[in-house]
């Protein structure tokens, strides 16, 4: 009797509440026959099942499953704050940094041979005799060992109110190292929002003068920076797969969609023009496709070179890749640029880039 007594209180109480609740506010915040009927993500994964099915082949089992499952991450060190102990704490929980990893691979002989023959596709050619990549010791990006998927915990503020660390995809540091920034030179961030990659350019305490540009990207001077990344907007494979909002296989995005490729295309040509001859490019994606990245990258070259009177000549990447081979999985001979492959052991990327240096 005492439990039915204590039900009938408790039910006027959940009734009193509900009379404070404005009528409007009192059903379900989204009825199930005003729910997407093709969620974005379920047509996200309908088009990479067609699509990169063809392009990768048997791989594409693997990167489904992986694109899927939790990413992995790396922790960039910041070096702006007191981050000695943070990142002796991080080693002793087994993490490595990767970028002092490959560079002690380097030491001992194990990058690519400046022997190799030049690599022709169709009017560009890959030229090994660039200059090799040297990676800027001050870039501390740690990660856990394959095959451990353990989390990093948020990074905690210092006695400034300054991070120790920054939690990013660890494949995004790839594109930054590629520019091979030296002590110096100025450096134009072309698509710099959010700014992940703009914190590891900052990292490297070389660059002189450092643009982060976003949507006046036509308004940049010619023949003005040493170095100009260009991380372009693109279907971020991964998210796609896994999140509903700020979806571009969403319905009302379809035509943003599919300009996309012509959009990147003038942001690589704008990045071009705006590197002075001698200066390198990277174009970079978070795409698998090729339609957004060699197809992009090709097309830059060619009409770079017809209707803006500039010539260019792809670096051969296969050095810097052979030196994080151990880290990230890198799709095999690619044709044009390098590949990161998401894998369930090294759950990094996607990410795609291609570098080009200006020669006149």
């Amino acid at each position: 009797m005492a439990a039915l007594m204590d039900t009938r209180i408790l039910l006027r109480k959940i009734k009193d509440l509900r009379s404070l609740t404005p009528r409007r506010n009192r059903v379900k915040t989204k009825w199930a026959g005003s729910l997407p009927k093709y969620p974005a993500t379920n047509l996200a994964l309908q088009n990479f099942d067609a699509t990169y099915k063809l392009q990768l082949g048997e791989q594409w089992p693997s990167v489904r499953v992986s694109l899927l499952c939790e990413q992995k991450y790396g922790a960039l060190s910041n070096n702006f704050s007191d981050n000695e102990g943070v990142i002796a704490h991080l080693q002793s929980q087994g993490c490595r940094d990767i970028v002092s990893c490959a560079l002690d691979v380097g030491t001992r002989g194990m990058a690519a041979s400046s022997h190799d023959k030049p690599t022709s596709i169709e009017s560009i050619t890959v030229s090994p005799d660039m200059p090799t990549v040297s990676l800027s010791p001050n870039i501390k990006c740690l990660v856990f060992p394959r095959r451990d998927v353990s989390r990093f915990k948020p990074s905690r503020p210092d006695a400034h109110g300054l991070l120790g660390y920054y939690l990013m995809d660890a494949a995004s540091i790839l594109p930054v190292l590629a520019l091979d920034v030296q002590e110096g030179q100025s450096v134009l961030d072309l698509c710099a929002a959010p700014g992940g990659k703009a914190l590891v350019l900052l990292q490297t305490q070389a660059i002189r003068f450092l643009h982060l540009n976003d949507i006046s990207w036509g308004e940049t001077e010619r023949d003005t920076f040493d170095r100009v990344l260009v991380d372009v907007p693109c279907t971020t494979d991964r998210h796609s797969v896994k999140e509903e909002e700020n979806n571009i296989f969403s319905r009302v995005r379809t035509k943003e969609k599919q300009k996309l490729p012509q959009l990147q295309l003038e942001l690589l040509l704008a990045g071009i023009k705006a590197v002075r001859p001698g200066g390198l490019v990277v174009y970079s994606t978070c795409s698998l496709s090729q339609l957004q990245n060699e197809y992009v990258t090709e097309r830059a070259v060619h009409l770079a070179r017809e209707e803006l009177g500039i010539s260019l000549q792809v670096a051969d990447l296969r050095p810097l890749t052979q030196l994080f081979q151990d880290t990230f999985n890198f799709a095999p001979d690619p044709y044009l640029g390098q590949l990161v492959l998401p894998h369930l052991t090294a759950n990094f990327g996607p990410i795609y880039m291609c570098k080009l240096q200006r020669l006149n």
